[in-house]
């Protein structure tokens, strides 16, 4: 994305939320860079991840903007979600933007959006417009493209001239014009700036349709009949209504231009006034502002200015005397100025006699102004409703006829849209109190907070913090009340922890984000249900379809790698999927079990449930828990196999076999359980372990026998994968530096990987006094380059090679043949599985270095190691 672009999009970015949005925050993905966007506030640079601020999941609602699985931005609103609308277009103009440079210009998509907007070169030549700009002037693309636009808009002079002055640097904001359009007369109000394009620099003119500020001001416009100065502005300054008292203030032939800036008006001293311009500012950004200004003719006028409950709306008010020289009620006056709900006291007829600023404040009026007047014209003029908690509408009450005591809870729908929960009490108060006989003491006490908080604690009950979709507990719920039939797949992200190893908990969390909304997406459009499970597992319901199809949908999400910073990541899963077949959690369970077999199968593989597998599990689980107390029961054991050179006939070494001495199984060989130890830490603990005894048995053989076997060696089997964990070789490190590393066994298969990873790590090990071993070699995943590559002493050879000796010819060949590659590679050859003794000669006659299995002995305890070498 070039820098002219990357300006426009911003520009339209706060264009649009200034329109839909203007008190909402976007965290936008553009490039490799992510921006905070405000529609009040230049852009701000937020680093490269997309990551939200920890106070957006306290307060305020989030929005995801999604485009086919990509995760675009991140809406934030503290007062409520922001307007489906802006959803909208934000998500079109962010997806526009990450197409920019492949077939399309982000000027041409920009304007498409549904905002009325203008591109002109530097000549005030109309390049490109929008099509709400075309509908606004009632024009076709061929009478603007192209042309002047002293052509285009010869009857608006004002605007010409604005236009004017932003190509010669300075951004001009309109007044407020009225336009007819198809017999409607809307309100209109814009902006000329200048502008650099992809390629030349211009002007961009946008227009705002602010009819809905001017329809509210209207709502409200009878309350400004008063000889007090007042006005009505929209959060710019603009002047939508003024009150007679202020029209007084101006000087004699001074034009009344609604839609100017309040500051720009000839009845205050030294036009533009900047005093009136900072109040305006001040309370457009929720505080309240006053101040004594000056005025054109002599004097000063103590202004205030504050935001109404209206949206967008602020007034501008004169310090008002009392309403008919009356003197306020007194001690009553008093306790409702001080009481924390919005109070109303009414007379018999309806009429408000004293009213809280609260009460004020909560229908966006002035209390001096409702002071008089009946409460329930006053409402009805505002746009004031009342329902029920259930959401029924109930009529304003007649007064004279309200049952006393009354208190129940309500919903207050206010004209800015918002609906807040109250309380309302009506009780009635004393003549002498009241100043009048059958006067009623109205309170309203706003439970919203309570109520949202209360909303907050069910809802995080049931969804996940990081991700904002079900928890646990919230899909079995929902999946309990569901009826549909379908299936659930339940998915485990491989090697997660790994992965946070070597990202940080940051980018994988942003990773896991990114996931979540791929699973959103999928379940939105299928109109079923998705869920985070713990920290790298979650669900999907999908009604309608059978398991093997609801595996091939979630399977597909993962398909397109993610993006985290400067790299793409591709993740794979284990996935397990399950029909529906009786309630919620059955589904749920099932779609589980059959992930956790797949989990056992490897990386990336797939399980559709079988009531058989529920068992499998079962007992996997049983031997995995029992696994997780066997190093503190020591329940391991070492078992020592002898390699014995075929030319001396001495043994000089042993490879350390590990046993588990389970309590009801006997005793059992690493392949019944290191699968399960190397899927959490248990590998590790257990690898610390073998290394210890292993080290331990060897001083044991060379103290126990120092003339014949001080030089013995044992050696051990380890994982490449698990001493790249982060805590594997580290954990490893002091133990080997201080004793000496054994010989270490490495298997055939993991050196597959060439990387220089692999490379640096075996060469670590070699340098610890370690002498390497392929294990395993012959069969299988075997790669002769390894045998070059990497710093390795001698060859292990697979069983099954020797099992076919002496008889078949081809494995006599190959043995051959893997003997005299690895001699001429300056490497020792040592055949494993030896059975009997014909294997033994023909492996001497072939030049085998050593050999081990039970043709020499079988697998010995340390104490039986020792007895036996004294024999031999």
């Amino acid at each position: 994305m070039t820098t002219a672009t990357f300006t426009a999009v911003q520009s339209a970015l706060s264009d649009l939320m200034r329109v839909h949005t203007p008190h909402a925050t976007l965290l936008a993905s553009l490039g490799d860079e992510v921006l905070r966007v405000r529609a009040d506030a230049p852009s701000e640079y937020a680093g490269q991840d997309l990551v939200p601020p920890d106070d957006w999941f306290e307060r305020g609602e989030m929005t995801w903007l999604t485009r086919e699985g990509n995760l675009l931005g991140l809406l934030w609103q503290e007062d409520g979600p922001a307007p489906d609308v802006a959803v909208q277009v934000l998500t079109m103009l962010l997806a526009a933007a990450r197409a920019d440079g492949v077939n399309r210009e982000t000027e041409v998509l920009i304007t498409q959006l549904p905002v009325a907007t203008a591109w002109l070169t530097g000549d005030l030549v109309f390049r490109r417009v929008s099509r709400p700009f075309l509908e606004l002037f009632a024009l076709a693309e061929p009478d603007v493209t192209g042309l002047n636009v002293q052509d285009v808009l010869r009857d608006r002079p004002g605007l010409i001239q604005a236009l004017m002055q932003a190509s010669a640097g300075r951004s001009v904001r309109l007044a407020d014009e009225q336009v007819t359009r198809s017999g409607q007369t809307l309100w209109m109000r814009g902006e000329a700036r200048p502008y650099f394009g992809a390629s030349s620099a211009g002007v961009m003119l946008t227009l705002q349709d602010v009819t809905g500020e001017y329809e509210r001001a209207s709502r409200v416009s009878a309350l400004l009949d008063t000889d007090t100065p007042a006005a009505l502005l929209s959060e710019s300054g603009a002047v939508l209504q003024a009150s007679q008292g202020f029209l007084s203030l101006l000087p004699a032939g001074a034009p009344v231009v609604t839609g100017a800036p309040l500051w720009s008006w000839a009845c205050f001293a030294d036009v533009p006034s900047d005093p009136v311009r900072d109040l305006v500012r001040l309370a457009a950004t929720g505080g309240a502002a006053r101040a004594d200004v000056e005025l054109n003719g002599g004097g000063t006028l103590n202004l205030r200015v504050r935001r109404t409950s209206e949206p967008g709306l602020l007034v501008a008010e004169g310090e008002a005397a009392d309403r008919d020289g009356r003197a306020p009620l007194g001690v009553m006056s008093q306790v409702l100025a001080l009481s924390e709900d919005a109070t109303i006291l009414v007379d018999h007829a309806g009429r408000a006699q004293l009213v809280s600023e609260r009460a004020a404040t909560l229908l966006g009026v002035d209390a001096a102004r409702l002071v008089g007047l009946a409460v329930t014209r006053v409402m009805t003029e505002l746009g004031v409703k009342i329902f029920t908690p259930e959401g029924e509408p109930i009529s304003l009450p007649d007064w004279k006829e309200i049952p006393l005591p009354l208190r129940r809870e309500v919903l207050l729908a206010l004209p800015d849209g918002t609906v807040r929960q109250m309380e309302l009490r009506v009780t009635g108060v004393g003549g002498e109190a009241g100043g009048a006989r059958g006067s009623l003491l109205l309170t309203l006490r706003d439970l919203t907070a309570l109520r949202r908080a209360q909303a907050k604690i069910r809802h995080d009950a049931r969804h996940d913090a990081l991700t904002g979709l079900l928890n646990r507990t919230g899909v079995r719920e929902a999946l309990t009340r569901a009826a549909d039939g379908g299936a659930a797949v339940c998915l485990d992200l491989d090697g997660f922890s790994e992965l946070n190893a070597a990202l940080g908990r940051t980018a994988c969390d942003r990773l896991l984000i990114q996931v979540a909304a791929r699973l959103n997406d999928l379940s939105s459009e299928a109109r079923g249900l998705s869920a985070r499970l713990a920290d790298d597992s979650f669900v999907v319901f999908l009604p309608g379809l059978n398991a093997a199809a609801a595996l091939a949908r979630a399977e597909a999400i993962l398909e397109n790698p993610l993006r985290v910073g400067q790299r793409d990541v591709q993740l794979t899963a284990a996935l397990g999927a399950s029909e529906r077949t009786g309630g919620g959690e059955d589904i749920l369970a099932n779609s589980e079990v059959a992930m956790q077999h797949a989990k056992r199968q490897g990386r990336a593989q797939r399980s559709i449930f079988q009531p058989a597998l529920r068992e499998e599990v079962a007992r996997a689980f049983e031997l995995e828990e029992a696994l997780r107390g066997a190093l503190d029961r020591d329940q391991f054991t070492l078992l020592y196999q002898p390699a014995v050179s075929l030319h001396s006939g001495r043994s000089t070494g042993a490879e350390a076999l590990l046993r588990w001495n389970h309590p009801t199984l006997g005793l059992l060989s690493p392949a019944r359980f290191l699968d399960l130890a190397s899927r959490s830490e248990l590998i590790t603990n257990i690898s610390e372990w073998v290394v210890k005894e292993a080290v331990q048995g060897r001083q044991t053989v060379r103290s126990a026998l120092p003339d014949r076997y001080g030089n013995w060696t044992v050696g051990v089997n380890l994982s490449l994968e698990e001493l790249r964990r982060s805590a594997g070789l580290r954990r490893l490190l002091p133990l080997l530096s201080a004793e000496g590393a054994p010989d270490i066994e490495v298997s055939a298969g993991s050196l597959i990987d060439h990387s220089q990873e692999t490379l640096g790590l075996l060469e670590q090990l070699r340098s610890l006094g370690a002498r390497l071993s392929v294990d395993d070699f012959g069969d299988g995943a075997s790669s002769l380059a390894a045998l070059t590559r990497f710093p390795l002493s001698k060859v292990k050879l697979h069983p099954t090679l020797t099992a076919r000796l002496p008889g078949d010819e081809k494995s006599l060949t190959l043995v051959q043949g893997t003997i005299d590659l690895a001699h001429n590679l300056g490497l020792k050859v040592v055949a494993v599985g030896v059975e009997t003794a014909d294997q033994l000669e023909m492996l001497r006659d072939l030049g085998c270095d050593a050999a081990q299995g039970y043709a020499i002995t079988p697998p010995l305890s340390g104490e039986a190691l020792i007895d036996w070498l004294r024999d031999h």
